[in-house]
C-alpha cells in the first residue's frame, strides 16, 4: 500500500512558499494515494525556544490552514506530532542505529548552528532522527519534501536500511521523495538568492497565507527587481534571480511553466507584470485566508479534527512500534 507522510512546523505564519512548495501538492496527492498523513510537527518546533501559548495557537492555526488550503480531514489524517508518542519513542530506537558520522554530515544543522555549535540544543542535532521516526513510524512509502529536506529523507532511508540489515528483516520500507510542481523553492521577495522564510525579519520578504489582497499587492510592488525589462529567454534567468523568482511564482499560481509565460511578458516592465502577479496571488490566496479565518472562529471544530487525527495516526503507528520493539528484543507484557 502506498502512503504519504509530510508535515510543517507550527512556527510563524505559513507563507506562499509553504503553499506552492507543500500544501498545494498535498491537496493533489490526497486524490492519488490510498493513505495521506499530514502532521503538524510541534516536537520539531521546540528544537529552538518557543513561547508555549504561541506554540499552541500556531498549532491550531496551521491545522486551520491545512484544511482551508484543501486538505480534506475525511480523506487525510491531520494531527499534532506530540499527540502520538510513537514519534519520540521510535526516535530513540532509531537513534541507537544511527552512526554519529551520518548526523555530522547534515548540512542544515551546520547552517542553523553556525558558530554556536557547542551551545545549541541537542534536539537540533538529532532532528533528522526524529524526522526519520516521523516517516518510518507510519511505514510511509512517499514523502513530499523540498530540496532543503531531501538530505534528511536520504538519511531516513539509510536508517531504515541499516535497521533492516541489522536484524535481517524487511520491516521499514525505503521512502521515496516526492518533489512536485513548479516553484517548489520560492525565494524571498527581498533577495532572490535566499529562500522565502517564516523567520526572515522583514515582513516584505514573504507573502503570508493570512495577507489580504491590499497587503499582497503592496508586498509584490515592493519586491526587489533589477533595472532591466523582463527577460525574453529562460537562459537569462540564470543571472537574474529576482526576475526568475517572480516569474516562477506567477507560473506556479497559474499552473503553467516559466517557459510558457516568458513570451507573454518578454520585454515588458516589472511594474505592469507585478500588477498582474498581485491579482493572481490575491485570487488564489484570498479565499484560503477567508476560509482559514472562518475555521479559526470555530475552535471546537479544530480540536475535533486534531483529536480524530491523533486517534487515526495512533492506530497506524502503534502496531509499527510494537513490531519494532519485538524485532529489537524488548519484552512486551
Amino acid at each position: 500500500m502506498s502512503r504519504i507522510f509530510s508535515g510543517i512546523q507550527p512556527t510563524g505564519n505559513l507563507h506562499l512558499g509553504n503553499y506552492l512548495g507543500a500544501l498545494r501538492n498535498w491537496v493533489r496527492l490526497q486524490h492519488g494515494f490510498e493513505d495521506c498523513i499530514f502532521c503538524i510537527v510541534d516536537l520539531h518546533a521546540i528544537t529552538v525556544p518557543q513561547d508555549p501559548a504561541e506554540l499552541r495557537a500556531s498549532t491550531r492555526s496551521v491545522a486551520a490552514t491545512y484544511i482551508a488550503a484543501g486538505i480534506d480531514p475525511t480523506r487525510s489524517v491531520i494531527f499534532a506530532q506530540s499527540s502520538v508518542s510513537v514519534h519520540a519513542e521510535l526516535a530513540w530506537i532509531l537513534g541507537c542505529f544511527t552512526p554519529l558520522g551520518w548526523l555530522n554530515r547534515m548540512t542544515q544543522f551546520k547552517d542553523k548552528a553556525g558558530k554556536n555549535r557547542e551551545s545549541v540544543a541537542t534536539g537540533l542535532y538529532t532532528y533528522p532522527v526524529l524526522m526519520a521516526a516521523d516517516i518510518l513510524g507510519y511505514k510511509a512509502t512517499h514523502v513530499p519534501v523540498g530540496e532543503d529536506q531531501k538530505q534528511h529523507l536520504e538519511l531516513a532511508r539509510d536508517i531504515a536500511q541499516a535497521f533492516n540489515s541489522r536484524f535481517g528483516v524487511d520491516h521499514f520500507p525505503l521512502p521515496e521523495p516526492q518533489i512536485l510542481g513548479a516553484a517548489t523553492r520560492v525565494m524571498s521577495l527581498r533577495d532572490g538568492t535566499k529562500k522565502m522564510s517564516k523567520s526572515d525579519e522583514s515582513e516584505y520578504s514573504r507573502i503570508n497565507m493570512t495577507d489580504d489582497a491590499d497587503t499582497i499587492a503592496l508586498k509584490i510592488r515592493k519586491a526587489k527587481t533589477d533595472p532591466l525589462p523582463l527577460p525574453e529567454t529562460v537562459a537569462e534567468l540564470e543571472t537574474r534571480p529576482e526576475a526568475a523568482n517572480l516569474l516562477g511564482i506567477y507560473a506556479a499560481l497559474t499552473d503553467r511553466t516559466v517557459e510558457e509565460i516568458i513570451p507573454e511578458f518578454a520585454g515588458a516592465s516589472f511594474s505592469g507584470f507585478k500588477e498582474q502577479l498581485a491579482e493572481v496571488a490575491a485570487a488564489v490566496l484570498g479565499p484560503i485566508a477567508a476560509e482559514r479565518a472562518r475555521i479559526l472562529a470555530e475552535p471546537s471544530y479544530i480540536e475535533t479534527i486534531l483529536r480524530r487525527g491523533a486517534e487515526a495516526a495512533n492506530s497506524i503507528a502503534q502496531p509499527v512500534l510494537r513490531e519494532t520493539l519485538d524485532i529489537v528484543g524488548m519484552v512486551r507484557l
